[in-house]
């Protein structure tokens, strides 16, 4: 009878647990992670679990947390974007490349010169231009768009130890869409420029990840307009700001510049993570 008893329950309560784990899956085909380690690092968690990691400057990053300097930390790497050339943002792609099974999407003149310079394998190397789109990994589309910035390469020859400025290709930003409901734009390194209405109404980004900094890109007010008048999405996470005395915007004056608007501000920590339902 006891076992009879126990079987009755093991019935009742299975459906419960199948119902129960059915739930937790549905809810994380529709969940993306966003982890922030400073300046403009960020990693992307997708439902499918793929890790897309943008403008890795981590071990030389003042902000980013110890723990992260040690590269392994990140987990898998699926996917490496960078925006532009300058060291904190081109940062440590290539040691990660060597370490990951993974592939790079950058400025093609930036791709060029470190494929030339033997930091990247060319098969490491995906190859695109703006307003093209790739589907580099599952539930994932990237399309890259124009960044008013620069783009120089900074780079020491260790053979003649002479220092050299070259070509990294013109700046971007990235517009990311995982499985075709949940848009992200980074931005890059950018200034304000028009065509952000475009990308505003073309893209419909959910989330931003927004430079506020100013002295290089934008600062808050600047940043605000773009939010207010051009890009109205649900999200914005400020980054590129407060990793050196010159970046000296806040998100504090971000979000008192943005009037009536609806936007939702994601003020995190450098290291902290948020998740976003769609």
């Amino acid at each position: 009878m006891f076992k009879v008893k126990q079987y009755y329950q093991f019935i009742v309560v299975l459906p419960l647990f199948l119902f129960s784990f059915n739930s937790l899956s549905a809810n994380n085909e529709k969940q993306v992670k966003v982890q922030w380690f400073g300046q403009s690092a960020v990693k992307i968690t997708t439902p499918q679990g793929k890790n897309i990691l943008i403008d890795p400057y981590l071990t030389a990053n003042p902000k980013t947390p110890s723990q992260y300097k040690d590269l392994s930390t990140l987990g898998k790497i699926d996917l490496i974007l960078v925006t532009h050339a300058h060291f904190d943002h081109l940062g440590d792609s290539p040691a990660l490349l060597k370490a990951c099974d993974c592939k790079l999407i950058a400025p093609s003149g930036l791709e060029d010169n470190l494929n030339y310079l033997g930091m990247v394998d060319a098969n490491k190397l995906i190859h695109m231009n703006k307003t093209g789109t790739v589907y580099p990994i599952d539930g994932v589309s990237v399309t890259m768009v124009h960044a008013e910035h620069s783009s120089e390469l900074d780079w020491i020859d260790l053979k003649t130890n002479k220092h050299q400025v070259l070509y990294g290709g013109e700046p971007v930003g990235f517009i990311i869409t995982i499985n075709n409901q949940f848009t992200i734009y980074h931005m890059g390194d950018t200034g304000l420029f028009s065509d952000m209405a475009l990308i505003g109404k073309y893209y419909h980004p959910d989330l931003i990840l927004i430079p506020i900094g100013g002295n290089f890109t934008m600062g808050p007010k600047d940043a605000a307009y773009a939010t207010n008048n051009w890009l109205k999405p649900k999200y914005a996470l400020p980054i590129h700001y407060g990793t050196y005395p010159v970046l000296r915007g806040t998100p504090e004056e971000y979000k008192k510049s943005l009037v009536n608007n609806t936007t939702d501000v994601i003020n995190l920590q450098p290291g902290e993570s948020t998740t976003f339902n769609f």
